[in-house]
């Protein structure tokens, strides 16, 4: 088997996955994408941040607009108190860098005040979707980025968890709110983090039209990848990706108090209307 066709079966989970005759360095630099939980103590560099930031900034932005900023936090302290805010996750002490995404529109508004002009539309869902979206956008180029370096990441989708504490503890003024952090530091050689399975690709890619019924079939084959990959890992999860999955959308305690986010963002000043 080439390199090639052992990136496609790790991301599969499966010997039988066909792989396109189209390739590039950089399609397999992305499906050799791991979450790192382990780090080394290494610091990131001023440099390395500097490169990773300009990579973020080279992502496509909703009509220019560079709804988002990122928070880096290097301070052991301030990590410990991040990390209790997204649920005591230890890696979040562990890596040396965490970067905050935010959704940040307060910039827009300094922009319109200051050139004399009203910023009503900031008041509205979808300039809040827009925010959400560049900040995500922005931070997939980021972990590209990192990874090219040497580095490992993780995303960290607790610092939904409190978001007023999060707001609170990186001094967020109004329109402003952390949409999810990553750890980023030198993945630790004796805990190596291993390619995740993702779904079979008539999941998630459709010809013309949308259909449940078509996705039938790979949801079963990807049960069947996840559960070999569970065991594989050593990891306690009960049942199959399809249970697993249904138990975390099954009731608003499986969000983590992400229930109260809309609350919260009214009170972190986005009306969302």
């Amino acid at each position: 088997m080439n390199a090639r066709a052992s990136l496609y079966q790790a991301r599969y989970g499966s010997a039988d996955t066909p792989q396109p005759a189209a390739g590039s360095t950089i399609i397999d630099h992305l499906l050799a994408h791991r979450s790192v939980r382990a780090y080394l103590p290494d610091p990131v560099s001023d440099d390395s941040l500097a490169a990773i930031i300009a990579a973020a900034q080279s992502a496509a932005s909703s009509s220019n607009l560079h709804a988002w900023s990122v928070v880096a936090v290097r301070d052991p302290v301030r990590k410990a108190r991040l990390a209790e805010f997204a649920g005591n996750q230890e890696h979040i002490v562990e890596a040396p860098l965490l970067l905050v995404w935010l959704a940040d529109l307060a910039r827009l508004e300094s922009v319109a005040r200051r050139v004399g002009e009203s910023h009503d539309a900031l008041d509205y869902l979808e300039m809040f979707e827009v925010g959400v979206i560049d900040a995500a956008l922005a931070a997939q180029n980021a972990v590209a980025a990192a990874e090219s370096l040497g580095l490992g990441t993780v995303y960290i989708g607790g610092m939904r968890n409190r978001p007023l504490d999060v707001a609170a503890e990186l001094a967020l003024p109004p329109r402003v709110v952390a949409v999810f952090g990553l750890c980023v530091g030198t993945p630790d050689p004796d805990k190596p983090a291993s390619v995740k399975p993702r779904p079979p690709r008539p999941v998630v890619l459709h010809q013309e039209q949308y259909s449940l019924e078509a996705q039938q079939p790979g949801l079963l084959e990807y049960d069947t990848a996840m559960s070999e990959f569970y065991a594989a890992q050593g990891m306690k999860v009960r049942g199959t990706w399809s249970n697993h999955s249904a138990k975390r959308v099954r009731d608003a305690a499986s969000l983590s108090g992400r229930d109260q986010l809309v609350e919260a963002l009214h009170r972190l000043g986005f009306p969302l209307k």
